[in-house]
């Protein structure tokens, strides 16, 4: 899993590393049962201090996410559906309002941008309809 940290963001560090969790936990790249990079590699990957992961950690599990096995390290929860939808549910709110901002700017018109969207949702549609029919030949 890769993380990503912006030192200028704003966003507190721990809280970056937090999210980026949430967000991989929800997508699938982190699979229930997987364990999570330990806390001294992980910090010297990102070129944080050890306290700020160990925050980040404790606060994954704080929000049931994760739980840490003495000896063995930290585990993605089996059972965090409720989290994943509603990371989800956040991660395209934000693409959503980050495609709608640009669309204001772009002025394309209320209409014509949701016309887009039906548009490339039926090609969506008809590629994965494709990919199914190619499995089954």
């Amino acid at each position: 899993m890769l993380l990503q940290i912006s030192f200028k963001s704003g966003t507190p560090i721990y809280l970056q590393i937090v999210d980026q969790m949430k967000d991989a936990a929800a997508s699938g790249a982190l699979q229930p049962g997987e364990a999570l990079p330990s806390i001294r590699p992980l910090a010297e990957e990102l070129r944080v201090n050890r306290n700020t992961v160990a925050k980040a950690y404790s606060e994954l599990e704080s929000l049931g996410l994760i739980e840490t096995l003495p000896g063995r390290g930290c585990f993605l929860k089996e059972n965090h559906s409720a989290l994943r939808k509603e990371v989800r549910r956040k991660l395209l709110i934000e693409e959503i309002d980050r495609v709608v901002v640009q669309a204001h700017h772009l002025q394309v018109a209320r209409d014509e941008f949701l016309e887009l969207i039906h548009e490339r949702m039926d090609v969506l549609d008809d590629k994965r309809r494709a990919n199914e029919n190619q499995k089954e030949a």
